[in-house]
C-alpha cells in the first residue's frame, strides 16, 4: 500500500502531466504546430526536465496531448450517442464531436502529424463506436446497407483532409459533412462498386487522425 509520503509526488506527478498537456494545446492553438517544447513548459509553469520525464519529444507530448482532448469531448459524445434513440442523430453527433475537435485542436494534430506520432491507437476505440452506431442506422434504414467498416475511416479521413484546405475555425466542414451524409443516405442511391480492404500500414503517421 503506498504511503501519504509516496502519494503526494505521484498525485503532483499527474497534475503536471495534465497541465502539461493543456498548455501543449494552448501553445499549439496559439504559436502554431511548430512551438518548441521549452514554450510549452514555460506556459505549463514546469521546468523542461519536468515535461521531458513525462513526455520525451513532441510525438509524444501531441498524441498524448489529443487524447486527452478525445477523452474530454469524444468519449463523453459517444457515451451520449449509444444512449440516444435516433440512430441518425446518434452516427452524426458523434463525427460532428470528432470534426468539432479536429478543427480546435488543428495544430495539435498538425504538431503530432509533424513529428511521426502513430495515432491509430488512440482513435481505435472512436472508430470501434463509429462502427457500431453505423451498423444501428442502417437496421434503422437511415444509412445505406452497402455501406462496410472499412469505408468509415476513409470518409473521415477526406473530412479531416478538409481542414488543411481552409480556415478551421469557420465550421466550412459542416457544408461537407451534410454531402457526405446525403450520400450515406438510401433515398435515390446507386449501387457502390466492391470495397476494398484497408492496407495494414494505412494508419500509420500519415493517417489524417
Amino acid at each position: 500500500m503506498a504511503t501519504d509520503s509516496e502519494r503526494l509526488p505521484r498525485a503532483d506527478a499527474a497534475r503536471n502531466a495534465e497541465r502539461i498537456l493543456r498548455s501543449a494545446r494552448e501553445v499549439f492553438a496559439k504559436s502554431g504546430p511548430d512551438a518548441q517544447l521549452d514554450e510549452i513548459a514555460q506556459h505549463a509553469g514546469v521546468g523542461i526536465r519536468t515535461l521531458y520525464r513525462r513526455f520525451p519529444n513532441k510525438a509524444v507530448l501531441a498524441k498524448a496531448a489529443l487524447e486527452q482532448g478525445i477523452a474530454e469531448y469524444i468519449a463523453p459524445a459517444i457515451e451520449q450517442a449509444l444512449l440516444d434513440d435516433d440512430p441518425l442523430g446518434a452516427l452524426t453527433s458523434v463525427i460532428d464531436a470528432a470534426m468539432s475537435l479536429a478543427a480546435r485542436e488543428y495544430n495539435t494534430l498538425a504538431a503530432a502529424r509533424r513529428a511521426g506520432a502513430v495515432l491509430s491507437d488512440a482513435v481505435g476505440p472512436y472508430y470501434a463506436s463509429l462502427t457500431l452506431l453505423t451498423r444501428r442506422a442502417q437496421d434503422a434504414g437511415h444509412i445505406r446497407a452497402d455501406l462496410v467498416p472499412d469505408d468509415l475511416p476513409r470518409i473521415l479521413a477526406m473530412l479531416f483532409s478538409l481542414l488543411w484546405t481552409m480556415d478551421p475555425a469557420s465550421d466550412g466542414w459542416r457544408r461537407y459533412l451534410s454531402l457526405i451524409l446525403d450520400g450515406l443516405s438510401p433515398a435515390a442511391a446507386t449501387p457502390l462498386p466492391e470495397p476494398v480492404p484497408l492496407r495494414p500500414s494505412s494508419r500509420s503517421k500519415n493517417w489524417p487522425i
